[in-house]
């Protein structure tokens, strides 16, 4: 069996690479079974969250990911997230590998973010905002900065020197960041807006949104988190990664449930948009909405191109 370290992982998800292996398993025939939400009690403080998720592509490979979500370590200045990805041959069930899924899960969640945004943000978009500054923030950005040519590419905080570190993360990668103080007036020039909070209500009021705006969510993947309010999704053209996983969110199911918007709204997943089933954006003026849960499929893809990329000879 093989280990992957954090260092291994990163650098052999480089973003062509790794987008372009999303795209494939989207197209491919696997096989994702409804991810296990389940709650664990935490004597100490909130409750965590254990996630499993599980894909496989039959008779290559089978790949399982555990996720811990605790939202009580952002007090103490650790990670919310932690993650492992276990890898196994599809033939004969043998494990082949063991990897870390921290780095996996963000790698893989800007690549499925840059995915649908080659689809669904407009051509000449040139001003990105990110919304976020926790593991995913410079992620997002240079995913995003993959497929598009930002001009300027912005990081909006609660903590302004989280943010700060970010842009100054970014603009020594050779892109154009800096800190959104005003999140208003950033909201209102964006052309791209991609949001990776762990928010229970949302960071900004959908009227703010400007015709063309693409907007990427990938912060709430319960019922009672919700990063854009009713509007936002109203006015939206809206795509998802996988239906049955996004429907679970409050970016969705809060609006679903109060009638707002029904299942119809949502007009097609990211398997649609790679295999050309749905054109994907309509016309200039259109806002799009992609609400990202994240989908096994996108882990096994990330893990199937880490085992290729690192093989051992021999």
């Amino acid at each position: 069996m093989q280990l992957y370290d954090a260092g291994v992982v990163q650098a052999a998800l480089n973003w062509p690479d790794l987008i372009a292996a999303i795209e494939q398993h989207f197209a491919a025939p696997v096989e994702v079974p409804q991810r296990q939400v389940l709650t664990i009690a935490n004597p100490k403080g909130e409750n965590g969250v254990l996630l499993l998720m599980p894909a496989w592509l039959g008779g290559d490979s089978i790949g399982v990911k555990a996720v811990t979500f605790f939202p009580g370590n952002t007090a103490k200045g650790i990670s919310t997230i932690s993650a492992a990805y276990l890898l196994f041959d599809g033939e004969t069930g043998a494990i082949r590998a063991a990897m870390d899924g921290d780095a996996i899960t963000v790698r893989r969640t800007a690549a499925t973010s840059a995915a649908a945004a080659k689809r669904l943000a407009r051509t000449d978009a040139r001003r990105l905002l990110v919304i976020g500054t926790g593991q995913l923030s410079e992620h997002m950005a240079s995913a995003h900065a993959a497929v598009r040519v930002y001009e300027s590419i912005e990081i909006h905080g609660r903590d302004p020197a989280k943010a700060s570190a970010v842009a100054g993360a970014l603009r020594r990668s050779g892109l154009a960041a800096s800190v959104a103080l005003d999140l208003e007036a950033s909201v209102c020039r964006a052309d791209v807006i991609s949001c990776c909070t762990s928010a229970s209500t949302p960071l900004f009021p959908g009227a703010w949104l400007q015709p063309g705006c693409h907007v990427d969510l990938v912060g709430s993947f319960k019922d009672d988190m919700r990063e854009v309010d009713d509007e936002a999704v109203r006015r939206s053209a809206i795509f998802v990664d996988a239906k049955p996983g996004a429907l679970l969110s409050g970016d969705l199911a809060q609006p679903l449930r109060d009638g707002v918007i029904n299942e119809g709204h949502i007009l097609a997943d990211l398997a649609d948009l790679v295999s050309g089933r749905h054109p994907g954006r309509g016309n200039a003026a259109m806002i799009t909405l992609f609400k990202s849960v994240g989908n096994a499929r996108e882990d096994l893809a990330a893990a199937r191109l880490i085992a290729e990329t690192r093989k051992v000879p021999g």
